[in-house]
């Protein structure tokens, strides 16, 4: 049995904390008679929190939680998808030019390699022109070159790694070397570009007079291969 709480007063005494929507409040004296309220309350948490009984109450929200997270990376492949594409859209790199203080400078003191493998020194074969052929091995670049360099002036064919390609079967032809150090490109500071030859134009002090980053027509240099003259 039960009685009235707070010594008898009920709502309608207006007992503080409590709405008066509750109606009268009666504290029981043994509190097994609270058991079934409580067995009552024990199964709506169940439901709520998932416990044995309870999954039929997380379903829906669990749908809901997944349906946020396909629409959300959807949207991210959506924002991103056109700005990966954009990004291979990147300008043409600018041509390729030697730096302004090559011009003027010493020839390195390199040591070449002949068709045999022994040691040629740059420097002895001086004047010249000196043409890499590790991007492109231009033969008719090359065969202009021989025809418009002055008597005395070296035309110097240069192939990376070890292999010297055999020279022409004219009377005259370029002194054909290897670099396998690569010396002679890391002094022009640039690597090899694919169908280019670069020239060198160094006189016979070892200054370098001119660099052509890309060998053109004959008509490009030839006044600069004529002063090359001893």
């Amino acid at each position: 049995m039960g009685k009235p709480d707070a010594e008898g007063p009920g709502p309608a005494d207006g007992l503080p904390g409590l709405p008066p929507a509750w109606g009268r409040v009666v504290i029981p004296d043994d509190a097994s008679a609270l058991a079934a309220e409580a067995a009552q309350i024990r199964r709506e948490l169940r439901r709520a929190t998932g416990l044995p009984g309870g999954h039929r109450a997380l379903g829906l929200p669990l749908l809901v939680l997944l349906v946020v997270v396909l629409t959300t990376l959807t949207g991210l492949l959506v924002a991103t998808w056109p700005r990966a594409s954009r990004s291979t859209d990147r300008p043409a790199p600018a041509p390729y030019s030697p730096p302004a203080t090559l011009t003027g400078r010493a020839l390195p003191a390199l040591d070449l390699v002949d068709a045999s493998q022994a040691p040629v020194p740059l420097r002895g074969l001086l004047p010249a022109m000196i043409i890499l052929l590790d991007g492109c091995p231009c033969p008719e670049r090359v065969a202009d070159a021989l025809a418009a360099a002055p008597a005395g002036v070296s035309v110097v064919t240069v192939t990376g790694g070890r292999t010297v390609p055999a020279g022409p079967t004219n009377q005259r032809h370029a002194r054909a070397l290897a670099d396998p150090a690569g010396g002679l490109r890391s002094f022009l500071g640039q690597p090899a570009r694919p169908g280019t030859a670069t020239a060198l134009l160094v006189d016979r002090t070892g200054k370098v007079t001119r660099v052509l980053p890309d060998l053109g027509p004959v008509e490009t240099y030839r006044t600069d291969l004529t002063a090359l003259a001893p």
